[in-house]
């Protein structure tokens, strides 16, 4: 396995099992497994069992809240595994926290073993295993996809989650709808010893990381990567090189991590689009995730960002 391949999400060899998606009967079989788990998620947030997933049975009276149709994830070693949507369970405080940028508030259910907590992902993603965070990314993936895509794009008549969670039915015009996958390049943008970060609006304070952006229709890879610097930071880009992907399920993007050589260094910001700019050395990427730069909070840990930099400056980028 390519050290890019050890990205957080980045895939654990999980046998997906798709050739039972279309099988009712076999998908129920799994669900009276009694080795079967079940992860419940409320409102986007996973729960956990202290540093790992809570893999619950599916006779857990927590189901009773579930929202929707349990989505099969696929088979793991220790038996079949399902996420289902909970939320229709209220708490009896909610934060003020709830949908921000990062939500730091965690929720119990009542009666749970001490440790079971609902939890934002991106808060402890590196620290479950490489298994249970590809089980928690599709499953947050496709449960919001299910959340927002509850209309046919075709007629505009209600749809229906089918194929244990991998697709919804329009009973109307009868159109399949899948769950959809955008395309983001993430770019480490490099100039002799200096690269290029920035920050967007609404960000935490002092937080900075590569420039993204989506890919358009139409689009090579590179060319997103050319186009969105310059859109972006009005900087010249040669040389472009991928590096290395990551699942992004917040909501639902694939991360293209690509090197890029800078043809020029003179910024200029696109305000609409970025809060700020900059080229920093070596030296000072060092110091920020160290967390010793006095400006410069980098990009959080687990991300393909904080993933490229810190193998940039080991000289280990493959």
């Amino acid at each position: 396995m390519k050290r890019a391949e050890t990205v957080t999400f980045g895939g654990s060899g999980l046998n997906r099992a798709a050739e039972l998606r279309g099988n009712g009967d076999a998908i129920a079989a799994r669900w009276a497994d009694p080795s079967a788990g079940v992860v419940p998620f409320w409102r986007g947030k996973p729960m956990f069992a202290g540093e790992a997933a809570a893999w619950l049975a599916p006779s857990h009276e927590i189901f009773k809240h579930g929202v929707s149709v349990p989505i099969f994830l696929g088979q793991d070693e220790a038996g079949p595994r399902f996420a289902l949507d909970v939320s229709g369970w209220e708490p009896e405080e909610k934060p003020d926290t709830l949908g921000a940028f990062f939500d730091p508030s965690e929720q119990v259910y009542p009666g749970m073993k001490d440790g079971h907590v609902f939890a934002e992902l991106r808060g402890r993603m590196t620290r479950i295993s490489a298994r249970d965070a590809e089980l928690l990314a599709t499953a947050r993936a496709l449960l919001e996809w299910h959340r927002t895509h509850g209309f046919c794009a075709r007629c505009g008549g209600g749809s229906q989650m089918s194929m244990a969670g991998w697709q919804r039915d329009c009973s109307a015009c009868g159109a399949h709808h899948f769950p959809r996958t955008d395309p983001v390049v993430i770019m480490l943008i490099t100039h002799g010893n200096s690269v290029l970060i920035g920050r967007s609006h609404g960000w935490p304070e002092g937080m900075y990381s590569l420039l993204a952006g989506f890919v358009e229709p139409g689009e090579s890879v590179e060319a997103a990567v050319r186009r969105e610097i310059f859109e972006e930071a009005g900087v010249r880009v040669g040389q472009v090189d991928y590096l290395a992907s990551q699942p992004w399920p917040f909501p639902s993007s694939l991360m293209l991590g690509c090197h890029g050589t800078a043809l020029s260094r003179e910024v200029t910001l696109d305000p609409q689009e970025l809060d700020d700019a900059m080229w920093i050395t070596r030296e000072e990427a060092m110091q920020a995730i160290a967390g010793d730069h006095p400006k410069i909070k980098p990009a959080r840990g687990g991300s393909i960002a904080r993933f490229l930099l810190t193998n940039w400056l080991a000289d280990s980028l493959d």
